[in-house]
């Protein structure tokens, strides 16, 4: 369940929201899990209780199984039995470790998630689905693990750096695009600069969530279709992040490019009609996304064969989701001519921006 707030929750909300009744039963153990740039708000949420707090290193660089080892070492040097709570506090590298963690532990204990950024609200806290980088490749493992609660506070937006709101507009624009026409004019209206869009910006995360909870709802494992629609821009982006290091782009930027990088796919085969193309190519670039390809920060031929270690496959053929008249649909590289043309678009060599 996700709950949009202005502030903060207490713990005591947290654990009430759980269905735990203290004056019947023992309350159990939280732990709470935040970076260094999350941990201000630990206080605000434990008060004055004695609640263990696993801090971690911030950053892609440090989602990785050293992170998830020191959650499940932390846990249980603070006896956190197979009842507790773990609660992840911050964006999307911390909530994926947080569920991830709570997942394995004790064969799975209760989870909920705090987030703290733009893209974190819109997209990763919710939907259930965890993980880390393995070999270079991005969330290579992982479960699907949804939070009992995801709580969204408002209040954390007003001190988010610009890079983080960079990031999580491109996610509200893929939902937008996949959503309909409605959504996307009202990502559209979002303007005057971060700070101003703080008030702004809680209709889009609002849209984003319901529609995201919905798809979710329909497919929770990525079995069929419709929750792969919300791989837009991720096919192209995650082989951005692995080839130009893990860490260098953040996630929203890369899912930026990938997003033109579907929209030129999508007119190389009929499927996104120019019109459409451009009003999202001129969305991305209201916003100051890079878009160019080749990207300044890849090796082509990395990012060709980061490409070939999407998780996403089906009978070893590679999954794309590319906008069509009024949302996006998969395609599947079928043949040695669609991925000719997929190496052409990286290359910059068919471009319709």
């Amino acid at each position: 369940m996700a709950h949009i707030m202005p502030s903060l929750p207490d713990i005591d909300e947290i654990v009430k929201d759980f269905g735990v009744d203290k004056s019947k039963n023992p309350e159990p153990k939280s732990l709470l899990i935040c970076d260094t740039n999350t941990f201000r708000f630990v206080d605000k949420i434990r008060g004055k209780r004695d609640i263990p707090v696993c801090t971690l290193e911030p950053g892609e660089s440090h989602k990785d199984w050293q992170s998830v080892e020191k959650i499940l070492r932390f846990a249980g040097d603070s006896q956190i039995g197979r009842d507790g709570i773990f609660i992840g506090i911050g964006g999307g590298v911390i909530t994926d470790l947080s569920a991830f963690a709570a997942s394995i532990y004790m064969r799975g204990c209760a989870l909920a998630l705090i987030s703290t950024t733009l893209l974190g609200m819109v997209d990763a806290s919710v939907g259930g689905k965890t993980g880390f980088d393995l070999f270079g490749i991005k969330n290579l493992a992982g479960t699907f693990y949804p939070a009992a609660h995801v709580y969204i506070p408002l209040e954390s937006l007003a001190s988010l750096p610009p890079a983080e709101w960079k990031s999580g507009i491109s996610e509200l624009i893929k939902t937008a695009i996949l959503e309909g026409d409605e959504f996307l004019a009202l990502v559209e209206g979002l303007n005057g600069g971060f700070t101003v869009m703080t008030k702004a910006i809680a209709p889009c995360i609002d849209r984003a969530v319901l529609f995201k909870g919905r798809i979710v709802e329909e497919d929770p494992f990525e079995k069929g279709n419709r929750r792969m629609l919300l791989n837009l821009g991720h096919t192209f982006g995650h082989a951005l992040e692995a080839a130009a290091g893990l860490g260098r782009i953040s996630h929203g930027e890369a899912v930026a490019w990938g997003i033109a990088r579907a929209c030129e796919l999508g007119l190389a085969l009929g499927i996104c009609p120019p019109h459409r193309a451009e009003r999202i190519m001129k969305l991305l670039g209201a916003f100051d996304y890079e878009t160019a390809a080749p990207h300044p920060f890849a090796d082509e031929t990395e990012l060709i064969r980061a490409l070939g270690s999407d998780k996403k496959k089906r009978g070893g053929k590679l999954i794309f989701i590319v906008p069509d008249e009024k949302s996006a649909r998969p395609v599947t590289a079928d043949a040695p001519e669609f991925m000719n043309t997929v190496y052409r678009i990286i290359k910059g060599e068919i471009s319709f921006t």
